[in-house]
């Protein structure tokens, strides 16, 4: 395992989200909550997978309780990062909140407590107020923000006075917009990308199709529009998976990861999937696989209806 080390973090450049601990919308019933999902984390952390990122809104706090249960014993060995939820986030509630999710993943300190998403309404000055104060009590280590724009982060880190650890965002071959800005501000100041949803919700691992849908949150992305706008980035995934005896997933993780402040946070359903997550921080892509990867995912467009949830998320965003 490759580990990424900024601003004194020093994080495995793959992780483990675990939005899908609990979560129903997912679909994978209560015997995967009780039982798969301490599984994977435990495997995780045998092979080397050290970022273990949950949020208190992941099953309204059952995630941060199943992750707890998993590091039960050997909380030296994860680096945990979770999100507070961002309804009125005023400074003495993320502070509340924060105290809530250490509790809730049973250990003193959080190494990364995250701004889940930017808030309309409440001065961003006064959310990271409570951050600040978790910090200089001792429950939180690192701090950092999600879904946020370069502009809303950089605001964030002056309304701080310290460093803004990370953002985390969408990032895949299928959604390259954190290229642009975000990306370049994380090497320019010594901060991490975290990208989520990097396989793309499992497109990209080219397993599923329009008839053989996965189904729950995952649905609208396995459309049959969808997967005809994605074909050519899949099928390069499948020629060059091929060259490196991998999987369309792996080499899809490892295109996330190329860049040396990104980090990348699949989730998994199976003890096998973790295991071979973690492989592909050891796939050496070349620079003909990335030219052939950025080009044909170059031609994907957003389907209208995600684009649709992006636009209206942003039309919130105060910066």
């Amino acid at each position: 395992m490759r580990y990424a080390s900024v601003g004194g973090a020093k994080v495995s450049v793959i992780g483990l989200g675990t939005w899908q601990f609990g979560s129903k919308e997912w679909g994978y019933g209560d015997e995967y909550a009780e039982k798969t999902a301490v599984e994977i984390t435990q495997r995780a952390l045998e092979v080397g997978i050290n970022l273990i990122d949950t949020a208190e809104m992941y099953a309204f706090g059952r995630s941060e309780r199943i992750v707890g249960r998993a590091i039960q014993g050997r909380r030296d060995e994860a680096f945990l990062a979770s999100k507070v939820f961002p309804v009125l986030p005023l400074a003495p509630i993320v502070e509340q909140r924060g105290r809530k999710s250490a509790e809730r993943l049973g250990v003193e300190r959080i190494d990364l407590y995250q701004l889940h998403w930017p808030n309309p309404v409440v001065p961003v000055g006064q959310q990271v107020k409570g951050l600040g104060a978790l910090q200089d009590a001792g429950v939180v280590t690192h701090v950092g923000v999600s879904n946020y724009s370069s502009s809303g982060w950089a605001n964030a880190e002056r309304q701080l006075g310290g460093p803004v650890l990370s953002n985390q965002v969408q990032y895949s071959l299928l959604c390259r917009e954190p290229e642009n800005r975000i990306i370049p501000y994380a090497e320019q100041n010594e901060r991490l990308v975290i990208a989520y949803s990097p396989l793309a919700q499992g497109v990209l691992a080219a397993k599923h199709d329009a008839a053989h849908n996965p189904g729950g949150v995952r649905a609208g992305r396995f459309t049959a529009d969808n997967l005809t706008r994605a074909e050519p980035t899949v099928s390069a995934l499948r020629d060059i998976a091929k060259n490196h005896d991998a999987t369309p997933a792996q080499i899809a993780l490892a295109w996330t990861i190329r860049h040396p402040n990104v980090v990348a946070i699949p989730g998994a359903s199976r003890v096998e999937q973790v295991e071979a997550n973690a492989a592909a921080a050891d796939i050496d892509l070349t620079a003909d696989d990335i030219a052939r990867l950025d080009e044909a995912s170059s031609t994907y467009e957003t389907p209208p209806m995600i684009r649709g949830f992006i636009d209206t998320a942003r039309s919130y965003l105060p910066f």
